[in-house]
C-alpha cells in the first residue's frame, strides 16, 4: 500500500478542509487560534492574512496557501485534515440558539473531510482512478464555494420565494434566509426567540452594537403604527440595542415620515436586500452607511440607490 505521504492531495480535499474550518467554529477568533496552534512550525502560513475578512473568506485563503505549496505543507494540511475528520463535538456551536442546524452542518463537513482522508490511505488502479477523478470535480465543484458563490445561492433563493405562492410559507423562509445571510458576513445571527408579552423575529451583532430583528413579507408596505411599535420594541432592550426592520415591499411615506428625526433602528427594503444579494453593495456597508445616516440625521430611512450612487 502506497504511503500516505507519497500521494498527492486531490484539490477536493482542499475544498472540503476549507467547508469544515468555516463550520466547525461559530466564532472567527477561534478558528484563527486553532489556524495559529497548528501553523506554529510555518508562520509564513498566517503572514498577511487579514484577521478582519469575513471567517469563511479567511479559511478560503489559509487553505489557499496550503494548496499553492503543497510540497512544503503536505504534512501539516494532512495534520489539520485528520485531526478535523476525528472530532465529535462542537462545544461553540452548542450554545447557540439554533444549535441544532449548525452542529448538523459541521458534522455534515467534519465526514466529508473524513471522507477524504479515508481515500488518502488506499491507492486506486487505473480504472476506478479516472471514475474517482470525475466523481472529485464534482464534488470540488460543490464544495469549493466561495463567498461569492454563498450570496448567488441566497439571491437564488430570493428569487424563489418571490414566485412562491404561499407567501406564509415565503415569510418564514424568508427568516432562514436573512439568518444565512448575516451569518455569511459575520454578524452572529441570532433565529427568532419569544420573550413576555413579544416575539423576536432574530437579533444580529453588527460594529459592536446588538440588532434587533424585525423582518416583514407583507403585500402591502409597512405602515407607521408597525413602525412605532417595533421603535417601542427596541428602546425596551439594553441601552447599546439598536433595530433592523427588514419589509420587503416597503414603506409607505407616512411611516418613514414619522422616523425621519429620531429613530432607535434601521430599515431595509427588498431593494436594499436585492442589491446585497446580487453583490451590488456589501451588507456591512450598507448597514454601516445606514447607521451613519441615522446618527447624522436621526432619518430611519436610507436606500441603496443611494449609496451606489455615489461610488
Amino acid at each position: 500500500m502506497t504511503s500516505i505521504r507519497s500521494q498527492q492531495i486531490h484539490p477536493a480535499a482542499y475544498g472540503s478542509l476549507t467547508e469544515a474550518l468555516a463550520t466547525i467554529y461559530w466564532y472567527k477568533k477561534d478558528l484563527i487560534q486553532f489556524i495559529r496552534r497548528r501553523s506554529t512550525e510555518h508562520p509564513e502560513l498566517l503572514t498577511g492574512l487579514d484577521s478582519n475578512a469575513y471567517k469563511r473568506t479567511f479559511a478560503d485563503e489559509f487553505v489557499d496557501r496550503l494548496m499553492a505549496d503543497e510540497e512544503q505543507y503536505r504534512d501539516v494540511t494532512l495534520a489539520i485534515m485528520l485531526e478535523i475528520s476525528q472530532m465529535e463535538s462542537f462545544p461553540s456551536l452548542k450554545r447557540q440558539s439554533d444549535s441544532e442546524n449548525l452542529l448538523s452542518q459541521a458534522r455534515e463537513a467534519v465526514a466529508d473531510l473524513k471522507s477524504w482522508t479515508e481515500r488518502l490511505q488506499g491507492v486506486l488502479d487505473e480504472r476506478a482512478k479516472v471514475e474517482a477523478q470525475r466523481v472529485e470535480d464534482e464534488e470540488r465543484q460543490k464544495h469549493r464555494r466561495g463567498f461569492s458563490q454563498r450570496l448567488a445561492e441566497l439571491r437564488e433563493e430570493f428569487l424563489r420565494l418571490q414566485a412562491e405562492t404561499n407567501r406564509q410559507r415565503a415569510g418564514r423562509e424568508l427568516e432562514t434566509l436573512l439568518n444565512n445571510l448575516f451569518r455569511l458576513f459575520d454578524m452572529q445571527p441570532r433565529l427568532g426567540y419569544e420573550l413576555a408579552y413579544e416575539q423576536i423575529d432574530g437579533s444580529f451583532t453588527f460594529d459592536t452594537d446588538d440588532y434587533v430583528l424585525e423582518a416583514k413579507w407583507w403585500k402591502e408596505a409597512i405602515e407607521a403604527g408597525q413602525l412605532r411599535e417595533f421603535n417601542d420594541k427596541v428602546r425596551r432592550k439594553g441601552k447599546n440595542a439598536l433595530g433592523l426592520f427588514i419589509s420587503v415591499n416597503g414603506f409607505t411615506a407616512g411611516a418613514r415620515a414619522a422616523f425621519r428625526e429620531g429613530t432607535s433602528f434601521l430599515t431595509m427594503d427588498g431593494t436594499d436586500l436585492f442589491c446585497v444579494l446580487d453583490d451590488r453593495v456589501r451588507l456591512d456597508d450598507l448597514l454601516g452607511r445606514k447607521k451613519r445616516h441615522a446618527n447624522e440625521t436621526g432619518d430611519c430611512y436610507f436606500p441603496a440607490s443611494l449609496m451606489l450612487e455615489s461610488l
